[in-house]
């Protein structure tokens, strides 16, 4: 899908066409629409492809007037009845006259500039532009991990009254999460610092303030994904000793069931053999035997009471 933005006082109108000062944005692009904006724009083709890789890291690539900047961005995905946090790539591909964005899915970080809802936004401010789309991309990311760090906290209180594996898949899903929005903020971080260190794209003055900004909101990003894996890993590791724990309390009350139980078997074992047994001819032999039973189990009872292993 093709949409075409662009500034209008203090308005971003969607366009018919491209043109100069126009903002084009491909979501999940056919081939023929690809080849309808390298037309239009003169982008090139690998340019438009490489965001359309789910596997492609975040880079810098530029060739002649052309210049392109990959970067992660935190999308939500249901699953289930529930959801998992991910990231996709987004191609950010800068023209003489335009800008050109990719992404396989539709994204919030898009909807806001398309909804007029960041400050200062301008189509025609190409560089601006650029690193408003990062400053949102990591405070994407930061909403993100607000959000699983709560649901983290829910499960962890669910799996307080339950113990089930459904609750430490859930935890298992947050985990990898974090795994994905780690390395991606990493991968990001690698792409800012590009971008302060060399002159990939122009720079103003103004704008130099507000680059720092965007690579201070990653660094906290990266800060916060790495306290909460590490805090959710240690959850992880805790449920699970308790839950192993729990098995092998189990487990042990259930032998000592066993060897209290089988001691009367035993008893009685004894006096059902075809042999002469004493108590044989006693009117009361029965009772007696029944009553060495109940004594040998006690017994045995208070001996792995005693060693608590009751």
């Amino acid at each position: 899908m093709i949409h075409y933005y662009k500034t209008v006082g203090d308005k971003t109108i969607e366009q018919s066409e491209a043109g100069s000062g126009v903002w084009i944005h491909l979501t999940n692009p056919t081939r023929e629409e690809l080849n309808q904006v390298s037309g239009e724009a003169g982008v090139q083709i690998d340019f438009l492809q490489a965001a359309l890789d789910e596997e492609e890291m975040p880079r810098l690539d530029k060739e002649d007037s052309q210049s392109l900047i990959l970067v992660d961005i935190p999308v939500v995905e249901p699953e289930g009845t529930s959801f998992v946090y991910n990231t996709l790539p987004l191609g950010i591909i800068l023209l003489e006259q335009m800008v050109v964005t990719v992404c396989l899915e539709e994204t919030t970080i898009v909807d806001e500039f398309v909804e007029n809802r960041v400050r200062g936004f301008d189509t025609a401010k190409k560089t601006r532009f650029v690193l408003q789309l990062l400053y949102k991309t990591s405070s994407k990311f930061l909403q993100y991990l607000r959000q699983i760090d709560k649901a983290s906290t829910q499960v962890e209180a669910a799996l307080h009254k339950s113990l089930k594996n459904r609750e430490l898949i859930q935890m298992l899903k947050l985990e990898k999460s974090l795994v994905f929005f780690s390395t991606s903020l990493k991968a990001n971080e690698t792409v800012m610092e590009k971008l302060l260190k060399t002159n990939f794209i122009k720079r103003y003055p103004d704008d130099e303030d507000l680059l720092e900004d965007v690579i201070i909101e990653n660094k906290q990003a990266i800060e916060m994904a790495t306290i909460y894996r590490d805090i959710l890993s240690g959850t992880m590791d805790a449920f699970a000793s308790v839950i192993s724990n729990n098995l092998n309390i189990v487990m042990k009350f259930l032998a000592s069931m066993t060897i209290i139980l089988a001691v009367p078997a035993l008893v009685a074992g004894l006096w059902g053999m075809n042999v002469p047994v004493p108590f044989e001819s006693t009117p009361a032999g029965f009772l007696i035997v029944v009553g060495i039973s109940l004594f040998c189990a006690a017994l045995t009872t208070y001996i792995l009471w005693r060693k608590k292993m009751l």
